[in-house]
């Protein structure tokens, strides 16, 4: 245990759940090195962050969730822009309350537009700030905190370009301790996981895909033949109409340690291409088929794992039902491919980002008496 007093730190993102994982993993890092460290996340108020958050334990600490009203910056003319105006300004002000109230050592955002009034605020008030940049294409959130912070670190050795000599090259945190509680046997029983078939797990990140669920929902009938499927539809996307089966079964949502111990005993999962879900992919050494967003900077870090013969990318303008199961039954029946897929994916990220970035934590915070 370290020496001195607890330190309480403010950790802040959302809007989806990408920005959320590798905070959420940097907690429980830093909580089993000194359990009296403390921490708040502050996202949105309906964003899967809250039930993310509320959801998971740093150790046997139950973070404190505070919400913010989310505006929206868009690089378009909108009329939208003129309300969300006023949601920036008393997320500003609200962030005034909260700094001056929790008194954090450190702010740390791993992006999302919650986070952006938080920071300015943080800067103003001269508290110590670290961004973490996830993806390889740099979104409008960071490039508006960057130059407020005081580090930033990055997944990917080419972000340091974008960031410039306060950017530090780690990789993604990702959780790597987790509920002892969780067993094979036990998760296998509460989710009726059959020992005879392979299992397959869809996820379309915090928020969903409504693209990816509708195809899995057409495709199930003749992936049921040879496979199961569980199916992690996304906050609000949950199909009311959809009938549970052992074969094919749907989520909205499920803790964080519970979808982590699911990819593990996956033989397949389909994703979305948010980091968080990728670093998880590299880190179980699992095949996968990636479908990222369209346009978006989900199809940058889609290339990177193309390019290096890590997963089968599909476009989801492109794709079709059969399209989708003639892969999947491709990657299962090819024990060669699935051994290929396995150890490329386990080779993308760079290994020790958990223990790097909760060192940096801790120069920070030993800097900061």
């Amino acid at each position: 245990m370290k020496e001195g007093p607890y330190k309480k730190i403010i950790l802040s993102g959302g809007g989806s759940g990408g920005p959320v994982t590798p905070l959420l993993a940097i907690s429980q890092r830093l909580i089993s090195d000194d359990p009296r460290v403390e921490f708040v996340f502050v996202g949105t108020k309906h964003g899967p962050e809250k039930v993310m958050v509320e959801t998971f334990r740093a150790g046997n600490q139950k973070i404190k969730f505070l919400s913010l009203p989310s505006g929206k910056l868009r690089r378009y003319f909108s009329l939208l822009n003129f309300f969300d105006f006023f949601k920036i300004l008393s997320a500003l002000l609200i962030s005034f309350s909260i700094l001056r109230k929790e008194k954090p050592d450190l702010v740390i955002s791993a992006g999302g537009f919650p986070s952006v009034p938080l920071v300015w605020v943080a800067y103003l008030k001269k508290i110590p700030i670290l961004i973490h940049q996830q993806d390889v294409r740099p979104g409008l959130a960071n490039k508006l905190m960057a130059p407020f912070a005081n580090w930033i670190t990055v997944s990917f050795e080419k972000s340091l370009r974008d960031y410039g000599p306060r950017a530090i090259w780690i990789g993604n945190p990702v959780n790597k301790l987790r509920n002892n509680d969780l067993s094979l046997i036990n998760i296998k029983k509460k989710y009726s996981i059959l020992d005879d078939k392979p299992l397959i797990l869809v996820t379309g990140g915090g928020t969903g895909s409504s693209a990816i669920n509708k195809l899995i929902k057409e495709s199930a009938p003749e992936i049921n033949n040879w496979a199961q499927i569980i199916s992690l539809t996304g906050k609000g996307k949950f199909d009311p109409t959809h009938v549970q089966s052992n074969l094919y079964q749907a989520f909205e949502l499920i803790p964080s340690d519970e979808s982590f111990q699911l990819m593990n005993i996956a033989d397949l999962v389909i994703s979305r291409c948010g980091l968080a879900t990728l670093t998880e992919l590299s880190e179980l050494a699992k095949p996968a088929i990636l479908i990222p967003m369209p346009d978006s900077h989900q199809e940058d870090n889609a290339a990177i794992f193309k390019q290096l013969k890590a997963a089968i990318v599909l476009s989801q303008k492109t794709i079709t039902p059969d399209i989708l199961k003639i892969s999947i039954k491709r990657i299962l029946e090819d024990k060669e491919l699935r051994t290929n897929l396995s150890n490329n994916i386990s080779k993308v990220m760079k290994p020790g980002a958990t223990e790097a970035m909760s060192g940096l934590i801790w120069e920070i915070l030993a800097i900061k008496k």
